[in-house]
């Protein structure tokens, strides 16, 4: 056996955050040595506390919980809260009592800093929201995009409509007029893997796997299906569809298991302005360009092109089911 890699789940919990942390705990692949938290399905302390509760379900209260920024990166504090993707408490309005545990000292950034500097290349973040804890990580030390493995975010649309408007997925949705996180990282230097709902939107778990998780006596499984009724609902509402995408087990698992998805590599960038606020432009450096421009010299970054949806329903069903 491979040692396992280790990983910090960077999240805004959220009901496919909750799968997406639940299959990483049942993923012999990973050593999960961190959450650290940020806003996006809820508020930022909301967050943490639904962290928290997520490892006292499932007995996992050693992994610590770093609470991340409560503003963005350039201190905007006006924030887009999806809660009427998730309940307003993010777990589908089931109200769970207050969790035990509490944070760690450190901040979010802090702690993704000291664990890159502990494990220099071999720790991986998975970003499944906004990206502001990892754009403060790489402002508080340079050489945190050095030292970290490999970044895997849950961002961008790529050539699809956004989910926030038709230019811009939730989490690459700058809240300023300044550069924004996303930007920051994307421009980094730090080894990225995108991906976006280009690719996310061709993982579906439908109605009839809803059954089957319930039919199930995992305790993962069950207690899933007890909050996913907000989340159904807003896809039917919103999508038509009979099911809903898996948007973070689907970055969880490229990044536990990196042959499941295909990728191509070029610039990325993100506008910040305007009617197409929060797009992002991918440059795949096949023409070369005279003038010099805001995408000349930016580091390369790997974008998710394609994906092995049923192998991905296929973990997420086993791991949860056998829980």
């Amino acid at each position: 056996m491979a040692v396992p890699k280790k990983i910090i789940i960077d999240t805004d919990p959220g009901i496919d955050d909750a799968m997406a942390i639940f299959v990483a705990l049942r993923s012999p692949e990973v050593e999960v040595i961190g959450l650290t938290t940020i806003y996006g399905n809820v508020y930022t302390t909301l967050a943490t506390r639904n962290a928290l509760h997520l490892l006292e379900v499932a007995g996992r209260t050693d992994i610590p919980v770093a609470e991340g920024s409560h503003v963005t990166v350039t201190k905007g504090t006006k924030l887009r809260i999806a809660d009427f993707v998730h309940g307003a408490d993010g777990l589908g309005n089931q109200n769970f009592p207050p969790p035990i545990g509490k944070p760690i000292e450190q901040s979010a950034a802090a702690f993704l800093v000291q664990q890159a500097n502990l494990y220099p290349g071999e720790v991986t973040v998975v970003a499944l929201g906004p990206l502001t804890n990892i754009a403060l990580a790489i402002q508080l030390d340079p050489s945190f995009t050095k030292n970290i493995g490999q970044i895997v975010l849950l961002g961008g649309a790529f050539a699809v409509n956004g989910n926030v408007n038709p230019a811009s997925e939730a989490n690459e949705f700058p809240l300023s007029t300044l550069r924004d996180a996303a930007d920051i990282v994307f421009t980094s230097g730090a080894d990225v893997l995108a991906v976006g709902i280009n690719v996310t939107h061709q993982v579906v778990f439908t109605d009839a796997d809803r059954k089957k998780l319930a039919a199930s006596g995992g305790k993962f499984a069950q207690y899933l299906c007890k909050i996913l009724d907000v989340y159904f609902s807003y896809h039917h509402n919103a999508y038509s569809t009979k099911g809903v995408y898996l948007h973070d087990p689907t970055a969880l698992l490229a990044a536990v298991n990196p042959s499941l998805i295909t990728y191509t590599e070029g610039v990325v960038r993100v506008q910040t302005i305007g009617i197409t606020r929060g797009l992002t432009l991918f440059y795949n450096k096949q023409k070369r360009f005279a003038e010099v421009t805001e995408w000349s010299d930016r580091p390369v970054v790997k974008v998710a092109v394609t994906v092995d949806a049923p192998t991905v329903v296929k973990l997420v069903m086993e791991r949860l089911m056998d829980s």
